[in-house]
């Protein structure tokens, strides 16, 4: 960052009351903040959110934190402030929770522990399938009903075409074989070629 070469450390704090001119001339050649109790800041009292610094109150401030703050039962000179309260009077929880006033109220400890049933996901499981839509099973069985049909009609019109042949129909099925093969060399020049070659 530009003209942040070099940082100093943050000194002590003295707060101050109505004997400001004087603390201010008195502190001004010194590596220290000053600071008026009625106008006190955060960024002062806790420099870059680090809490603990080390300050010093002068007397006449000191008296003064009640007057400007304000207590419990008085209001503060501030207006619209108001000191912050603490949430609880004892903070201690266990020993609160553990008296005998809070327990006989208490319902006692429940041992039975009782586990949601898991979810099934119906398009994996048949139960959780059933549940949901009753007529699955008969649709079900229908399907494999028609899958059996239609698996016999196949392998009863297979073996149908795959029925061995007689010896005269094979005999004949051959012969046109040859035939058909002579017929086909024939028309070819493949012979002549074979003549002059050969």
């Amino acid at each position: 960052m530009r003209n942040r070469r070099y940082v100093n450390r943050k000194g002590p704090l003295i707060v101050y009351g109505t004997e400001g001119s004087k603390i201010i001339e008195a502190l001004r050649n010194l590596p220290v903040d000053v600071a008026n109790v009625e106008r006190l800041n955060l960024l002062d009292l806790a420099p870059g959110g680090h809490l603990g610094r080390f300050v010093i109150w002068t007397e006449c401030a000191f008296k003064k934190l009640d007057e400007v703050y304000g207590g419990f039962d008085t209001p503060s000179a501030k207006k619209g402030f108001v000191l912050p309260r603490p949430k609880m009077a004892n903070a201690d929880l266990s020993r609160l929770i553990n008296s005998d006033e809070v327990q006989s109220v208490v319902k006692p400890i429940n041992k039975e522990v009782k586990r949601r049933e898991a979810r099934r996901n119906p398009l994996k499981n048949v139960a959780s399938v059933l549940k949901l839509n009753p007529y699955f099973g008969t649709a079900r069985k229908i399907a494999a009903l028609a899958e059996a049909a239609r698996i016999k009609a196949r392998t009863e019109k297979l073996h149908s075409k795959r029925t061995k042949l007689s010896p005269e129909e094979a005999s004949k099925i051959k012969a046109a074989g040859k035939a058909w093969y002579k017929t086909m060399i024939s028309d070819s020049d493949y012979t002549e070629k074979k003549a002059v070659y050969g």
